[in-house]
């Protein structure tokens, strides 16, 4: 089977397509369209005229705290079980499924006899996570969740993005090292 190759023809490069002249001009006409109608409709709102679409909004974060839907997929946190220790039993799915490889789990042997095992070490790094939420539906106990309503996981460090089992489970706060 013989595989045919076509030339493709590439458009003739006129001077104003090499300067790129007209394209910053229909950008700019763009830009200032959306500048004009906005401020229109918003000086329409002002003056109390109804009837017309309303304008662009911009969000005042962080002093407007930012509204979330209902499935939003922030920031993991561990859940725990009614005596106080952690839900989860080491099984390491999440770790397993995880894409970005973000999850690392130390098993240890369960002092309890009713649970096999329980993690010794439980960390993640934020840094790496894509927030994808495979961690959450793997888990068969239901011990990790991703729905903390926490946005803010800037940091000024890389070491600082990696969350480990007490700041997890709510234990101890993460206190971010200043900048360097």
């Amino acid at each position: 089977m013989a595989i045919t190759v076509r030339a493709v023809a590439r458009p003739a490069r006129t001077f104003a397509t090499q300067i790129y002249l007209v394209e910053v001009w229909r950008g700019l006409a763009v830009t200032f369209r959306h500048l004009f109608v906005n401020l229109f409709r918003h000086a329409m709102k002002a003056l109390g005229i109804r009837g017309f679409l309303p304008g662009s909004v911009t969000i005042q974060y962080p002093e407007d705290p930012a509204v979330l839907g209902k499935r939003a997929r922030t920031r993991h946190r561990l859940l725990k079980r009614d005596d106080g220790a952690p839900r989860c039993t080491a099984c390491l799915l999440c770790e397993t499924i995880c894409p970005a490889k973000c999850i690392r789990i130390t098993a240890e042997n369960a002092p309890d006899v009713a649970v096999e095992k329980r993690a010794k070490t439980f960390d993640i790094d934020l840094g790496m996570c894509v927030f994808c939420g495979y961690c959450v539906e793997a888990c068969p106990v239901d011990a990790i969740h991703m729905d903390a309503d926490d946005v803010e996981l800037s940091s000024y460090s890389r070491q600082d993005m990696i969350w480990n089992m007490p700041e997890l489970l709510g234990d101890k706060t993460k206190v971010p090292s200043g900048p360097a």
